[in-house]
């Protein structure tokens, strides 16, 4: 069944995402998807704040860009979430914007090296393992979390989670990606792939064929899945907001890659998406959306029920 996520878009105030989390604990919404956009707000501190508001919510970060984070500092973190809220964090990693990791010092000069290196090296950490490695972007030398996930604390949140030794379990990596590099990479070293909104249902289905590329090469198998966001808008004015959005985006006119109306055809472009191959679609609000709350209360309760 497609799992059914909305974003709390970084344009709101850090102080609004208390009443959203818990509209959209309160409604059943399964998912809320945070984002750490630069420089707006921090992915791992509003994670945990709504991880603590809710009681059943799963909670997930998509992504964090990883020129910004010590590959030992994002473990530390994502272990103690996965810790403290047993079985419903996820958090995925990727580039991030280039021009932002530009204007912070931070911008590689091979992004897909670096991806590779910190992902394979995170994985390790999460795993419960010491590493040492001396790659172009990563260095570590004899680093262990000693406080690495277990079993109990993944739970089923975790896209593809993998047994290690000792109790520990790796709770599966998500990367986000776009270019066909970077997504055939994903398939290679990642548990799950979140696509960017924008995504069309052709894309969806290239980046289903580019992943598996990456997974037959790897040598991988089981299951991947792939998470795209949607730009939606409902209620008064929906068709206006989402209008002034393309333009924001830079989306031309024929490009299908949004949704503006009731909760029936929101729900007809989730299932188009859906059966393009992707497994969970996360709508994602306008940046002006007049009631964040009511969204969430709205994909949950109105438009989840006519989802396949």
């Amino acid at each position: 069944m497609t799992t059914l996520g909305a974003v709390f878009v970084p344009q709101l105030p850090p102080e609004r995402l208390r009443a959203v989390v818990r509209a959209a604990d309160e409604s059943g919404l399964e998912e809320l998807w945070l984002w750490e956009d630069c420089f707006l707000e921090s992915g791992v501190a509003t994670a945990a704040a709504a991880l603590a508001w809710s009681e059943r919510l799963r909670v997930a970060v998509g992504l964090l860009p990883v020129p910004l984070r010590n590959v030992a500092l994002t473990g530390m973190e994502l272990a103690t979430l996965y810790r403290l809220f047993p079985g419903r964090a996820l958090v995925g990693v990727g580039h991030g914007v280039q021009d932002w990791m530009g204007q912070v010092g931070a911008r590689p000069e091979s992004p897909v090296t670096l991806l590779r290196e910190y992902v394979t090296a995170l994985r390790a950490l999460l795993g419960g393992e010491r590493v040492s490695v001396q790659g172009r972007y990563v260095r570590l030398d004899g680093v262990a979390l000693d406080w690495p996930p277990t079993a109990a604390s993944v739970g089923a949140a975790a896209a593809g989670a993998v047994g290690t030794a000792a109790g520990v379990l790796n709770p599966g990596m998500l990367v986000g990606a776009t270019g066909p590099k970077t997504l055939r990479l994903a398939g290679e070293v990642a548990d799950g792939t979140i696509l960017s909104g924008g995504t069309d249902v052709d894309g969806v289905r290239a980046a289903r064929r580019l992943i598996d590329e990456g997974r037959q090469a790897a040598g991988r198998s089981g299951p991947h899945p792939v998470i795209v966001y949607l730009h939606t808008a409902t209620g008064d004015g929906a068709a206006e907001r989402m209008a002034a959005e393309r333009v924001r985006w830079g989306y031309h006119d024929g490009q299908d890659v949004s949704v503006a109306g009731d909760a029936h055809a929101v729900a007809d472009a989730v299932n188009r998406w859906a059966e393009a191959g992707a497994d969970t679609v996360v709508l994602q609000p306008t940046a002006d959306d007049p009631d964040p709350e009511g969204f969430m209360r709205f994909v949950a309760e109105e438009v989840r029920p006519l989802v396949a």
